[in-house]
């Protein structure tokens, strides 16, 4: 099962003055997030429009499904925003993917920006081709407002000006050195493999794929990949890079999730990376989802 990734169009580069929205397409946000992302995202020189029911709260999400859905729809057509940055994940995005697949996002390509269950969002960007970024929402900004570790949004502020940011990877005993060269795709690998056979499936073949997730069990993301494996996903990358995987804790069978993978895997030849920074714990360095990636295993 071989496939040829073509690299997506990137969002034009920001600028001074330019817009950032925040909406909240999923779960609902903690209010007290909002006034230290804003100001830090101020502090870049951009100016920031909180959608209307961003920080609303229906049940466990920001909003009905068409607050959530007017949002996003309001962010993606207003030709002065140039980023969508998501207030968190949680769970809900699936619900919009169908509607908003029906805006002409190619015709004004902005940039994406989250992670977990934004993930699926991911999927709707790369479906009409545009590059996107998985990394810290309101919650990591406010983190590193609070501490002196300004590395991964100072990361992140570097890519959405158009500017290189290189995964600053680890050595770890179960790596399998190499270069890994390629398309870099992927995310939170329990919402992605719900999106498996759909027009919004990243788990592709011919990828430098990336993985990450959280409170799973070994077994569960050992099942995920065995549907890979059938499909001739894992076969057939270029490289893997596995993040953290944060609750997935010891079993009867594995000694930890990394040696489960690298059981998966081990038949395969290409670079593989473990314990990469990036996850819902700790450094979430952002990553380019859809674009050209070199990286060096060690």
């Amino acid at each position: 099962m071989a496939s040829l990734q073509q690299a997506a169009t990137r969002p034009r580069p920001l600028s001074p003055g330019d817009k950032i929205a925040i909406a909240s397409p999923a779960g609902a946000v903690d209010p007290a997030l909002f006034a230290p992302a804003i100001a830090m995202l101020e502090q870049q020189g951009w100016c920031v429009e909180v959608m209307p029911h961003a920080m609303g709260r229906n049940g466990t999400y920001s909003g009905t499904y068409t607050e959530r859905l007017e949002d996003m729809r309001r962010a993606i057509l207003d030709p002065e925003v140039r980023a969508i940055m998501c207030g968190r994940g949680g769970y809900g995005t699936v619900h919009l993917l169908s509607e908003l697949d029906q805006l002409p996002l190619a015709d004004d390509p902005k940039w994406l920006i989250g992670f977990s269950d934004i993930s699926a969002l991911h999927g709707l960007w790369h479906a009409h081709g545009i590059a996107s970024i998985h990394a810290p929402m309101l919650r990591g900004l406010c983190y590193a407002a609070e501490t002196s570790d300004h590395r991964q949004t100072d990361a992140l502020f570097a890519m959405l000006r158009g500017q290189e940011a290189p995964i600053p990877l680890v050595s770890y005993h179960l790596n399998r050195p190499g270069r890994a060269e390629g398309i870099l795709l992927g995310g939170n690998l329990s919402v992605l493999s719900g999106l498996i056979g759909t027009k919004y499936d990243l788990l592709r073949p011919g990828s430098v794929l990336f993985l990450e997730d959280v409170n799973e069990p070994i077994y569960k993301i050992e099942r995920i990949l065995w549907q890979l494996r059938l499909r001739g996903v894992l076969s057939s990358l270029k490289g893997l890079i596995i993040g953290q995987f944060t609750g997935a804790e010891p079993d009867a069978n594995h000694q930890s999730i990394y040696d489960m993978i690298a059981e998966m895997v081990n038949e395969y030849n290409y670079p593989v990376a473990y314990n990469a920074p990036f996850g819902h714990k700790g450094l979430n360095w952002p990553l380019l989802i859809g674009g050209p990636t070199t990286i060096d295993i060690f």
